[in-house]
This record gives structure tokens, sequence and C-alpha cells, in this order.
């Protein structure tokens, strides 16, 4: 409503009431349009009210939404704050760890040091006992390659045992053999060497000559004698043989035991060859050669001069000491010098460490 409506006009007298039908009491044209203006102003006052309430209310949702957002930001922000400072902690935790690790493998590393070291000790101990230990290995070897070889060269300069000898040499060669020192290798050339010289000596059937000896000394008993009576017939017969029989007939020789004379001439012939034989033995076994072709020669000469040379006997008898004279004894080794080169190598293996010594 505008003012002029809702008020009386202040010119009228007063106790006087305007009249309503009269025609200054309608309205005029222009008080609708007020109206309409007052009605617009209204809504557009009720529109903006609503406008600023719709903005308020916007406005507080989104204020409700951004304090939700930062509550939730905020949570999250406590969230990764607690999550980092569990990791902070972890990592303090990890960096302590870290730091006994560490400390655990210095002390390992000092300790595997330690045992290095101790190791390295005990190395060098254990090779020091292994020197000592093969040095006196080789030591008691060459000791008995020595005592072998000093053995083998006294047997046969005594007894001319080849075989012996040989067995010797084969053994000091195998001794020689286990000894670690290279120093000594080559003294298995010269112990070779000599075991080749006895084997070239030594004849090849010296215990079938042996054989042979002693049974031609036993067949000497069997072989039969050459006949007394195979002096000429009464043709032949001279005035010697006449004479001999007439001084038979006055003197008669006879053995003071009663033994027959052709008798012990038999056992004298017999055993003067059997001591050819036994000489020819025991050159034989002295590897003497020149007496054992002599003894040998005795007997031939004995055997063809006593004994009937037609009988088979006597015959193979010959044909023996023949093939027994054909096989004489070789001649004899000249041993010692392995045995000189291993004194020698010793002495100067002997010198060897007063040397080392020195020198520092």
């Amino acid at each position: 409503m505008s003012q002029d409506d809702s008020f009386p006009r202040s010119d009228a007298p007063a106790g006087v009431q305007p009249n309503p039908s009269s025609p200054r009491s309608t309205p005029p044209r222009r008080g609708s349009g007020t109206l309409a203006v007052a009605l617009l102003f209204s809504l557009v006052a009720i529109g903006g009210a609503g406008y600023v309430g719709w903005r308020q209310w916007q406005q507080e949702q989104d204020n409700a939404a951004g304090t939700a957002t930062v509550s939730a930001l905020k949570q999250s922000v406590d969230s990764l704050q607690s999550a980092s400072r569990a990791s902070d902690s972890e990592r303090n935790l990890l960096r302590q760890r870290l730091s006994d690790a560490d400390q655990v493998n210095r002390s390992l590393r000092e300790e595997l040091l330690g045992q290095a070291e101790r190791t390295r000790n005990l190395e060098d101990a254990v090779a020091k006992l292994s020197e000592k230990t093969l040095s006196g290995h080789d030591a008691m070897l060459l000791d008995e390659t020595e005592s072998l070889l000093r053995m083998a060269k006294e047997r046969y300069d005594l007894f001319h045992d080849a075989h012996g000898a040989m067995a010797a040499y084969a053994l000091a060669d195998q001794a020689l053999a286990a000894v670690n020192d290279g120093a000594f290798s080559g003294l298995r050339q010269s112990i070779g060497a000599e075991r080749e010289a006895l084997a070239k000596s030594e004849p090849v059937s010296t215990d079938a000559s042996l054989t042979a000896l002693s049974a031609l000394r036993a067949s000497m008993l069997a072989l039969p004698l050459k006949p007394t009576d195979a002096s000429a017939s009464g043709d032949e017969a001279s005035h010697w043989s006449r004479i001999t029989a007439a001084l038979g007939n006055v003197v008669k020789v006879q053995r003071t035991n009663g033994a027959p004379l052709s008798v012990a001439d038999a056992r004298f012939a017999r055993e003067l060859t059997a001591i050819d034989l036994a000489q020819a033995q025991a050159a034989l076994l002295a590897s003497d050669r020149d007496a054992y072709v002599a003894a040998l020669k005795r007997a031939d000469a004995g055997v063809t001069a006593q004994f009937d040379a037609n009988a088979p006997g006597v015959q193979q008898a010959h044909a023996q000491l023949a093939t027994l004279m054909a096989q004489p004894p070789g001649t004899p080794v000249q041993l010692g010098a392995a045995l000189g080169e291993l004194r020698n190598l010793r002495a100067v293996h002997a010198l060897k460490p007063a040397a080392g010594e020195a020198k520092p």
C-alpha cells in the first residue's frame, strides 16, 4: 500500500470525515502500479532472501562438506603421522639392528682374522712337522739302502753269492724308490748297473753244475777200473815180464790191513777223482774260474788213467766233465760303486742345512 491510501490527507478540516463515495475517494491509476512495484520488490526481496538463504544453505553444505573433508584429511594426516611415526620407529629399530649387525660382523671379522692367523700358524707347524717326518723317513730308508748295499758287497766278496747279492740289490732299489728326495733318484741307475753285472757274471747253470758234480762224485764208486790182466798174451811177453813173474813168486808185497792190492788201488783212484771233483765244487762256489777248470782237468785225467775207457759209465763221465769245463764261472764283479755314491750324496746332503743356516 502507498502512503496516500492508508493515511488521510492533512489539509482536510478537523472533524470532517472524508466521504468514501465522493469522487476523491477512488484510487488513482498509479496506485496499482505502485502495488505492482511493491509486489515486485517483495518478490525480489523474497527471491533475494531465498537466494541468500539458499546460498547460506549451500555454504553451510559446503562448509559441512569441507568440514568432513577437513576431518577426513585430518584423519588421513593423523594416520600418515602415525604411519610416519611407526616408520620412524621401525627405521630406528632397523638402524639399531644394523648397528648391532655391524658390531657382530666386526667381531666376527676379528674372530675370522684370528682364526686365519691361528690356521696359518697351525699350517706352518704342520709343515715343519711334515718336513721333520719326511726327513726322518728318508733318513731311515737311506740307512736301510746303505745297509743292504754293504751286505750285498760283503756277501759277494766273502762267499761269491751272486744270487744273495742280487736279492740285496733288489731290496735296496725298492727302499731307494720310496725316498721322497729327488737327489737320490740317479743312484738307482748305478744299483741297476751293478745288478746287471752280477747277472752276467753268474753262470746260468750253477745249481745244475753243482748237482752234476755231486752225481759224478757218487758215480765214482761204480765206475770200472782198467783191467789188471790187460797185459799182452804169450807171444807179446818179454823177458821183463818173465823176470817180474819170477820175482813175484819169491817176493810178495801185501798191505798190513790185509786188503788185496787191487782193491786198495781202486779205492785210492776213486778217492783221488772224488777229491778233484770236490775241489771243483769248492772253486765253483768261490767263483774261482782257474781252480775250477784245473780241478775238472785233473778229474778228467784221473778218470782217463784209472778207469776203463770202453765202459759206458766212464764215457758218460768224460762227456759230463767236458760239458762242465765248457761252462766255467764268470769273471768276478767289482761291487761298491753304488755304495760309495750313496755315501757321497748323503755327506753332501748333510752339509746343506748347515750352509743354509750360515748364509743368513
